[in-house]
């Protein structure tokens, strides 16, 4: 069902959880994911959107735990990659284009902190939530409780987050490291699924459509193989000569 990074044997663990505010940091740079030589760089070649739809035969609650739980991760798997050049001295804001994301507290209380903190604190509450057997149940005959589809929203709107900074702050080091065919893979798929089942507000997503609209394109069919040429016919035997041996 979901496509595995070379690198998958390397789960490190991270935090999480936050909401953006719109202040615009530093004026937008060029985005260099945006050209043409990286955004056609995947590590599949089939529709994504195959992979997303529910199966007739699965629960919808199943299903979105089984993806989420994957995504979660996926995107933690591939901010690993490159978080040892996340620092407070580096990113000393959660920034994506022109947002920067605050940290709100199970008491609202607004909390502006660096990059690498924001990340913990989103992998840390992703893990709570996805390992906690009363909301992201694996047993036989456990319901799923009646805030599950929110929290999956929840998980969701912050991986978002997560994907989006990898790509403003932090897509120069994912391109040294040769793993933008990863990335590029990674969102597209997720951004196929949350569009499916409608799990992030597009107001939420909107700072990276030019990127989304371009991965998520549907993949040009493969030019056709043109037939060989017929190789000439053989001379009939009416036209041949023939020796009659003596």
């Amino acid at each position: 069902m979901f496509w595995q990074p070379e690198w998958s044997h390397l789960v490190p663990k991270r935090k999480s959880k936050a909401k953006p505010n719109g202040k615009k940091p530093p004026a937008e740079e060029k985005k260099q994911y945006l050209e043409l030589e990286y955004t056609k760089i995947r590590v599949v070649d089939f529709d994504l959107k195959e992979l997303v739809v529910l199966p007739r035969e699965i629960d919808l609650n199943e299903w979105l735990a089984s993806n989420t739980t994957t995504f979660f991760n996926l995107i933690n798997l591939q901010y690993s990659t490159i978080s040892e050049f996340c620092t407070g001295e580096t990113c000393q804001a959660m920034t994506a284009c022109n947002t920067i994301y605050y940290w709100y507290d199970e008491r609202g209380k607004k909390t502006k902190c660096t990059a690498p903190q924001y990340v913990d604190f989103v992998m840390s509450l992703c893990q709570k939530l996805v390992t906690d057997e009363e909301i992201f149940p694996t047993k036989y005959g456990k319901e799923f409780p009646n805030s599950f589809e929110s929290l999956v929203k929840k998980i969701c709107r912050y991986l978002f987050h997560v994907l989006a900074h990898l790509y403003w702050a932090h897509f120069k080091e994912t391109v040294a490291l040769d793993l933008q065919g990863h990335l590029n893979t990674l969102y597209a798929h997720f951004i196929i699924f949350v569009r499916e089942f409608n799990l992030v507000d597009p107001k939420e997503t909107c700072i990276m459509d030019d990127l989304s609209e371009i991965l998520c394109a549907p993949a040009p069919p493969p030019a056709p193989t043109p037939a060989p040429s017929a190789p000439d016919s053989a001379p009939s035997p009416s036209s041949q000569n023939h020796v009659t041996e003596r």
